[in-house]
């Protein structure tokens, strides 16, 4: 009796045990997702009309009289971080720049400073000079400055204004006027940093949406009977091109290659549209004018009453059976596939057909060919932007493309090496190759 009392009082501190942990597991959840919420809301609403004393002000004067001034009319302001410099090279120390204003080492820490008080007659490097070697520092040329002059000389203050300066008061300092001048620079500075990191996040938010993107596409294959890769070259972020492959069945492989107006954000967002779309239509519809079919009537629906834009996309769908030897396809729209036979000696084909780009119109009828296959045979499948890295005249790329990737893709298994230029490389167009091998 004592040990089954044991057991339950065992029991139920595991189930309070387990029950804690996922009470603070979703708690954890929770908390998280508040924080990137609001996380996420700093991009889209903030209010720049707060208070700046907590803002660093550098002041620069080789007179202490002069700084000693400004420094109490900015304490009696509210200003609680001030820092003074007595000369240029004192400014450029507190900078993080060498005594001449360049940049001691890559990747110097941001020296935290917000506005930058100026005196523009100083002995050595005056204002002027140390505005130009602020302006020249990636790292600091959004920091602003106000002149401070003595000088009713109108072609030196339009010289530091051109030198880089926002504003400029005039000694002797009216004070009212000072501190109006400072809050509006500071609130330009305010401004600046949060677009800065506004567009901080965004990067990194693209840049995890690159790789979602790329994640989702299908790995290489390599079968008895077929080998299947692919070269992926997006000009942005993100792209709007699309590349996909499935196992039909034991002898059937469903490859397609998708090519969405435009290239960024919208198109690559249809794109994982049809991308889900097309890993079913593959299976359950199987063959090309179906699945053709199928494409369309979804992409009729990201077409809303309410936008002008038409979202549409060219497509080449194909079914490769090994145990007939043959490949079915569709074009629609799509720049032309190329057959390279085994044998050089004979000419290759184009997986042409025309048609009518997915998601233009609703009624709208798809052509399926069809051409035999022999072990060793390649088929070349890519998109438009391939065309643009072939010069010459415009009519004649698609020919020049064509015969560059057939004699080419006997010689090479790279293919880098077929579309050309060094991986990385910033390209007009998304770029997308598809290699399929017969065996």
């Amino acid at each position: 009796m004592q040990a089954r009392a044991r057991r339950k009082q065992a029991a139920s501190r595991r189930k309070a045990s387990a029950g804690w942990t996922l009470s603070a597991t979703w708690a954890t959840i929770r908390t998280e997702k508040r924080r990137q919420r609001d996380k996420s809301s700093f991009c889209f609403c903030h209010d720049f009309r707060g208070d700046y004393i907590n803002m660093r002000i550098v002041v620069v004067d080789d007179n202490a009289m002069n700084i000693t001034v400004v420094q109490e009319m900015l304490k009696r302001a509210g200003y609680r971080d001030i820092r003074a410099a007595s000369s240029g090279m004192e400014l450029f120390s507190i900078l993080g720049l060498s005594e001449n204003g360049e940049e001691m080492r890559e990747g110097a820490p941001d020296p935290g400073v917000d506005l930058i008080l100026l005196d523009m007659m100083m002995p050595r490097i005056d204002g002027i000079a140390a505005c130009l070697a602020i302006q020249a520092s990636e790292r600091l040329r959004d920091i602003p400055v106000i002149m401070v002059t003595a000088m009713g000389d109108s072609k030196k203050l339009a010289e530091a204004l051109d030198a880089g300066a926002i504003d400029y008061v005039t000694k002797p300092i009216n004070r009212i006027e000072l501190l109006a001048r400072i809050r509006v620079a500071l609130r330009l500075k305010q401004e600046k940093d949060w677009h800065k990191e506004r567009d901080r996040r965004i990067r990194e938010e693209l840049q995890l949406a690159k790789e979602v993107q790329s994640a989702a596409l299908p790995a290489r294959l390599e079968e008895s009977g077929i080998r299947i890769d692919a070269l992926y070259q997006p000009s942005e972020e993100l792209s709007g091109d699309l590349y996909a492959w499935n196992r039909i069945d034991e002898n059937r492989y469903g490859i397609a290659v998708i090519d969405a107006m435009g290239h960024g954000i919208s198109s690559s967002l249809v794109c994982m549209f049809i991308a889900s779309v097309l890993r079913d239509a593959m299976v359950t519809r199987v063959e090309p004018v179906r699945v053709m079919e199928e494409l369309n009537r979804r992409a009729l629906q990201l077409q809303f009453a309410d936008q002008l834009i038409q979202y549409y996309f060219t497509a080449l769908y194909l079914v490769v059976d090994l145990a007939s030897g043959t490949v079915e396809y569709v074009n629609a729209g799509h720049p032309p596939g190329i057959l390279v036979r085994c044998d050089a000696a004979l000419p290759q084909e184009r997986l042409s057909g025309g048609g009518m780009a997915v998601g233009m119109f609703e009624d709208v009828s798809f052509t399926k060919h069809v051409l035999k296959l022999q072990p060793g045979d390649q088929l070349l499948l890519f998109t438009d932007g391939l065309l643009e890295l072939v010069t010459g005249p415009e009519e004649s790329r698609l020919d020049t493309l064509l015969d560059h990737l057939a004699g080419t893709v006997r010689h090479t298994g790279s293919l880098q090496e077929l579309v050309g230029g060094e991986e990385g490389l910033e390209r007009p167009d998304d770029c997308c190759l598809v290699r399929i091998q017969i065996s």
